[in-house]
């Protein structure tokens, strides 16, 4: 027979490992990462099992105990890939689609993990576990069911409701996560939002959606400018991200309008400052803070333009937005102060002053109660008919002229009821004219301060006396008529 015919037996290499011990070895370094891994040294374990996987990488079993080893460590990514590698392997590994399915639940892949379980199920239909898992699978896409409707609703903190409760079946979803900051940003939990961003971002900082969140956080704050890079780099890690290039033209237009009302008001422009915060207000109603700004901006606008009641309204807007925001309460109390409408200033005022206990907040709370107590006084320049700053002369002529207008003698013939008014109003008059003729009362009143103090009681006189004074009555005085409904006044 030639020797190209027959069956040579070659001698094995130097150093080379027959299959049985290699298996061995295989085996015994399974062994040792089990030991490991029950003394939850997750490390070693992996490492072990590294080894016999490196031996025998056909091994199903192999695969499976490092995807358990991983999940230990919390590296579901990596799990997943090696509980996906031993079904591969071995179709009927149970274990293996179990670790399989509970890899895709943690990273939020119900759909997938209900497929595993199902699988667990045909193998061994009374697997308690898969059941168990399998409710869970379908529990949490019913909470991402119920959120997607409540998303665009606008009920946010269902949101928030639904993400917590899949989040617990899902820790380390990013998806979920990045739904649930962005509801909180939009509830105004900003804090809470950047925090859960920061967290996905510090494992993975080219996060488009955590990148996106931050950005809005930011831009709900009124740090627009910060907010645009964050949505600038974005859209660089996802060109296509669309909340991301909305956010982006909705902050830059907003920041844009804004300036160029502010500028507009510097240059004392104010009906064209009022329309254009009046125009970047409908910009993007969810941005609370910014748009409080513009309310108490444009409040402002309004009180330069003498339009109160709109300044009043613009001012409540903002506070109703942001009932922390100072200048817009001091803004509104200006406003009742300049319209008289004291009791609103002086709940303002104490707003601000619990908020903040500085002594020029002090002085106008004690500034508004004063005009308030003064508010609540008989008016005596309104019954004279004269402006606070009236002259001694104009207070004479003005006393004269009421005093003829509504002496009771002129209305003797009205019925009673007009009368008792007319007889009303001309002791008002004199009382008016007591105090205001005086310069020591007068000055008294004008600090808004009691007139009964060191005896100058303002009811201490009598209005025909005064009449009588003021006029004198030399032969006497009388009203007649000189005509239906006309009277004059004649010294005797």
């Amino acid at each position: 027979m030639a020797a190209g015919d027959c069956d040579v037996a070659m001698a094995p290499e130097p150093g080379a490992v027959s299959e049985a011990d290699a298996e061995r070895d295989a085996e015994l370094f399974k062994e040792q990462g089990n030991a490991f891994y029950a003394k939850k040294d997750y490390n070693e374990a992996y490492n072990y099992y590294t080894k016999a996987i490196d031996i025998c990488p056909k091994n199903a079993s192999y695969y499976g105990n490092r995807a358990a080893t991983l999940m230990m460590m919390g590296k579901l990514r990596e799990a997943l890939e090696d509980a996906q590698q031993a079904v591969r392997l071995d179709d009927t590994f149970v274990k293996g689609h179990l670790r399989e399915g509970k890899c895709h639940l943690s990273l939020g892949n119900a759909m997938a993990a209900g497929r595993c379980f199902q699988k667990v199920l045909e193998l061994e239909g009374d697997n308690t576990q898969a059941l168990a898992e399998l409710k869970s699978a379908e529990a949490v896409l019913e909470y991402e069911r119920v959120a997607e409707i409540d998303f665009e609703k606008g009920d946010f903190r269902k949101v928030v409701y639904c993400m917590d409760r899949a989040l617990e079946f899902a820790p380390v979803c990013h998806r979920f996560k990045i739904l649930k900051a962005e509801c909180l940003a939009l509830l105004g939990r900003y804090p809470d939002a950047q925090s859960v961003a920061s967290d996905i971002l510090r494992m993975d900082s080219t996060n488009a959606d955590a990148l996106y969140v931050r950005g809005l956080c930011l831009y709900y704050e009124d740090c627009i400018e910060k907010a645009v890079q964050f949505f600038i780099q974005a859209l660089k890690m996802a060109p296509d991200h669309e909340k991301a290039r909305l956010a982006c033209r909705n902050a830059k237009a907003l920041r844009a309008k804004k300036e160029e009302g502010n500028r507009a008001f510097k240059e004392g422009s104010f009906d064209k400052a009022f329309e254009l915060y009046t125009e970047a207000l409908k910009i993007d109603p969810n941005n609370i803070k910014t748009n409080a700004k513009l309310y108490c901006n444009r409040g402002t606008v309004g009180s330069k333009l003498n339009k109160m009641q709109q300044a009043i309204e613009d001012c409540t807007n903002a506070i109703k937005l942001d009932d922390t925001y100072i200048k817009a309460y001091m803004r509104r109390a200006q406003c009742y102060m300049d319209t008289e409408q004291y009791e609103e200033a002086v709940r303002d005022y104490e707003k601000i002053y619990q908020t903040e206990k500085t002594k020029e907040h002090k002085q106008l709370l004690k500034n508004a109660q004063l005009e308030l107590k003064k508010s609540k006084r008989k008016d005596y320049y309104k019954i004279l008919g004269v402006d606070k700053t009236a002259s001694e002369d104009e207070i004479k002529k003005a006393y004269r002229k009421r005093a003829l207008m509504h002496h009771p003698d002129r209305h003797s013939g009205a019925s009673p009821e007009v009368q008792k008014e007319e007889e009303k109003k001309f002791k008002e008059v004199g009382e008016a004219f007591s105090i205001l003729s005086d310069p020591k009362k007068k000055a008294r009143y004008d600090s808004g301060q009691d007139l009964d103090d060191d005896g100058m009681n303002s009811g201490d006189f009598d209005a025909n006396n005064i009449f009588k004074a003021f006029f004198g009555s030399p032969g006497g005085f009388s009203f007649e008529a000189s005509g239906p409904g006309n009277f004059f006044f004649q010294f005797g």
